[in-house]
């Protein structure tokens, strides 16, 4: 049965994984279609007003038209992250956040990607320098969490006896495949969602999420392509459009034949470019960051309405910007009447009509264009093909005028209150710096087999890589948009060199606004110089412990003074425990289970020394020997009076009324503590609930027990402990917790090393790690808190001091 239960477990994660996919294919596209349906309606609407004001002379007519879609769009925007803030953004800190094992609050609810798919197509449609392809990954991720649970608190009242799957881990994993499959429908690239997943999201990971993680990637990929070609192109299962950004093909025109793709040659430049992008992407970093705390500090304080009115502020200037640069600093260019050769594939025509027929001729007499407008007035999509591709260049100086616009209106706009991404603006950015690079190397020095499309990608990979410094995953995502293995090479040192660059002065932007949150985020590995730390060096001594058998009294205190998700088991070790158990049942409940369990350990261990031949530490051989003994060490008078006087109370700071007190003499305060094991809030707060506990003039045995499945029957919303009503409870009961604790979770000896103690922690996935003695008893906690670098570094340097 266990054999079928697990089959069936794996099945039901496979078919979750497959629909995982599809739903976010059809997120990519509904965005796709309404961003592509909004910008088509805006874009005719001011071409033919600009064409006819060209003669009339009432542009500014033409530029309220603009104004009017653009802030009407960004304003719509604006108001859903009003509805939900954490719709706010890329979307990307958020869940590196999640997947790294912090909870931040909303972040996958159904409400927030209803707000982020909206707000999305809105602020791209209004003609912000924002992607698309950031907030699809974050709503890839939102699928992936919801849709396994088959429950949401936006719809309480639609419920499903859905068994399965009722864990964090789950959740995460599911999480993982969901991010991946964002990426896979934003580019096209099922494997470098995986690689994206694999290198920016999970924390934890293990040999059998990759499969699932490419199978989730591979349906969204296919779904987005079927649905996109056959609306598109008519042609149902043709697959001709696999991600909502398509680079097109790289080939040089047949009649050139001094072109090359690339050559050894071009590889230096490539370098420099990479060392420029990474320049380029670490004060792109540094302007947002100052950006950022700005805004922090001046607009988020103030009501709502004010990120409203900078949104619309932001779009105002993009617009009026864009507008003026358009009509007054465009160039006329030759329109090229090369065309590719009649061998080519069917999809390479395509887009080469899709390129030249995106041009834009306003103000420009016969034959010719204007190359700023072309690439202001198309979709940010069209503009990056139009910089791959165009068979006509771009003069220098309106590729210097647009990367200069787009560098420093996209740092301005992301982080203010609309879905945005940033990938689509970098690239864009960095297209634009290669494809001036390119130019100026083939008319100042004069190589003429260089082939501009390949700078301007290299630029973008340099670009974007100084901007979010991924490495493997963005290559693999570059490579698989263009569909140009031989790019491998150049796109790689492109990205190192960018990535080696940036870091030597600042993070990367995903981990800049992580930091700016005060997200307790952990990083791959601690530094070398952390093993001078020892685990009892950062951990945590105050404890907030619970007794196996406790009053409600003292549970509903303990969890409505602390915000703890754990909670170690513990009794206390005392010298007169015969005269506690005399006179009262709660404590000679728990001096019964703990002399049980320190029995059935002092058995173990003395059975696996004599079967080793060998003996238990003298330590731990005292400890058995003390507890087995039958004579008990007489404990001083005062201290069981001053027990006596607190009515048998375990923990004097149990009652609401009675807070730590500053009166506990030294014995109070650092009592050893025999650890048992960890309980969950969860756990305790359903317990309450569902009021299992016993009299203390009945057995623990007459307690009601609780299976598996009814203490995740609320997961993933566990009730509040102030939101329960428990009036109906006596406060005097008692609560057997052992059945539900974590008898054996993962501990550590108060002198392991931090970085054994960190790797542990990270690899595990853990919340919490007790630092337990060599005679068992708990002496401290560690928590993410005390892992984080700050808290570390701040330790290294007591440290030192203390040396």
């Amino acid at each position: 049965l266990s054999k079928q239960k697990a089959q069936r477990y794996e099945a039901v994660k496979w078919v979750l994984v497959f629909a995982i996919g599809v739903c976010t294919g059809l997120v990519g596209l509904f965005v796709d279609f309404f961003v592509r349906l909004f910008t088509q309606l805006k874009f005719q609407v001011v071409q033919s007003s600009v064409e006819e004001c060209t003669e009339k002379g009432c542009l500014a007519l033409s530029l309220l038209e603009l104004l009017g879609f653009n802030l009407t769009f960004v304003f719509l925007a604006s108001l859903l992250v009003l509805i939900q803030p954490v719709a706010a953004g890329s979307g990307i800190p958020e869940i590196k956040c999640y997947l790294n094992g912090v909870k931040v609050p909303g972040v996958v609810r159904l409400r927030t990607v209803v707000c982020k798919a909206t707000g999305v197509l809105f602020s791209v449609a209004g003609g912000l320098f924002v992607g698309k392809e950031g907030p699809m990954i974050h709503s890839g991720a939102v699928v992936g969490a919801g849709l396994p649970q088959f429950q949401s608190i936006s719809l309480r009242k639609i419920q499903f006896n859905f068994p399965y799957f009722c864990s964090d881990r789950d959740k995460r994993d599911f999480v993982s495949a969901g991010a991946a499959a964002g990426v896979a429908a934003a580019f096209g690239a099922p494997i470098g969602g995986t690689l994206f997943s694999l290198e920016e999201g999970s924390s934890f990971w293990n040999q059998g999420l990759t499969w699932k993680v490419l199978f989730c990637s591979m349906a969204a990929t296919f779904t987005l392509n079927f649905f996109r070609s056959g609306i598109q192109f008519g042609s149902w299962g043709s697959f001709q459009l696999p991600g909502l950004l398509n680079f097109g093909e790289f080939k040089c025109s047949e009649s050139d034949k001094k072109c090359h793709l690339w050559t050894a040659v071009d590889l230096g430049f490539f370098i420099l470019m990479g060392i420029v992008g990474g320049l380029l992407g670490a004060t792109f970093n540094c302007l947002n960051k100052r950006l950022a705390k700005y805004r922090m500090r001046n607009v988020h304080p103030k009501p709502k309405l004010v990120r409203v009115l900078e949104s619309l502020l932001v779009s105002l200037t993009t617009t009026v910007m864009v507008f003026v640069a358009s009509m007054v600093l465009g160039e006329c260019r030759q329109i090229s009447s090369s065309r590719h050769g009649g061998n080519d594939t069917l999809s390479l025509q395509d887009i080469s009509e899709d390129v030249n027929s995106s041009i834009k001729t306003f103000f420009c007499p016969n034959e010719t264009y204007n190359d700023m407008a072309t690439l202001f007035f198309n979709p940010q999509e069209s503009a990056i093909l139009q910089l791959f591709h165009q068979d006509g260049t771009f003069s220098p100086v309106t590729l210097s005028l647009f990367f200069l616009l787009y560098f420093l209106l996209s740092c301005w706009t992301y982080g203010i209150s609309v879905p945005s991404g940033l990938f689509v603006p970098s690239l864009l950015c960095g297209a634009a710096f290669g494809r001036l690079v390119a130019n100026l190397l083939k008319s100042y020095i004069g190589l003429d087999h260089i082939y501009s499309g390949t700078f301007a990608l290299i630029g973008a990979a340099a670009f974007l890589g100084g901007v979010v410094r991924m490495t493997i995953s963005l290559t693999v995502i570059l490579i698989e948009s263009t569909n140009e293995i031989t790019y491998g090479l150049p796109i790689m040192i492109t990205l190192m060199v960018a990535k080696w660059t940036g870091d030597f002065f600042n993070k990367g932007i995903y981990d800049i606004h992580v930091n700016l949150r005060g997200v307790p985020l952990l990083e791959w590995e601690t530094g070398m110089e952390m093993d001078k730390l020892q685990a009892s060096d950062i951990m945590e001594p105050n404890l907030t412990y619970v007794y196996p058998h406790t009053r409600i009294q003292s549970l509903v205190s303990i969890l409505r003074t602390t915000v703890h998700h754990a909670f170690p088991v513990v009794t206390e070790n005392r010298g007169n425990e015969r005269e506690f158990m005399k006179g009262n049942q709660l404590i000679s409940n728990n001096i019964k289970f703990k002399k049980s369990s320190i029995l059935t350990r002092a058995g173990e261990q003395r059975k696996r020394s004599q079967s080793m031949k060998s003996y238990p530490s003298s330590e731990l051989r005292n400890m058995c020997d003390e507890h087995i003994a039958t004579e008990e060490p007489p404990e001083k008078e005062d201290l069981l009076q001053q027990m006596l006087e607190r009515r048998y109370t375990p923990y004097p700071n149990l009652y609401p009324d009675q807070s730590p007190s500053e009166e506990w003499t030294m014995e109070e305060r650092f009592r050893p503590l025999t650890f048992h094991g960890l309980i969950l809030r969860s756990q305790l707060v359903t317990l309450l609930d569902r009021g299992v506990c016993y009299s203390e003039s009945q057995s623990s045995a007459s307690q009601p027990r609780l299976s598996h499945a009814e203490m995740l029957e609320d997961y993933p919303h566990y009730p509040d402990i102030h939101d329960l009503d428990l009036t109906l409870l006596n406060p005097r009961m008692i609560v057997d917790v052992t059945p539900y604790m974590n008898p054996s979770p993962f501990t550590v000896s108060p002198n392991t090393h931090v970085s054994q103690v960190f790797n542990l922690f990270r690899t595990m996935g853990l919340r919490h790690l007790p630092v337990v003695n060599a005679v068992g008893e708990v002496v401290g906690i560690i928590t993410r808190h005390n892992l984080t670098h700050e808290f570390l570094q701040a330790r290294l340097r007591q440290h030192y001091q203390t040396i």
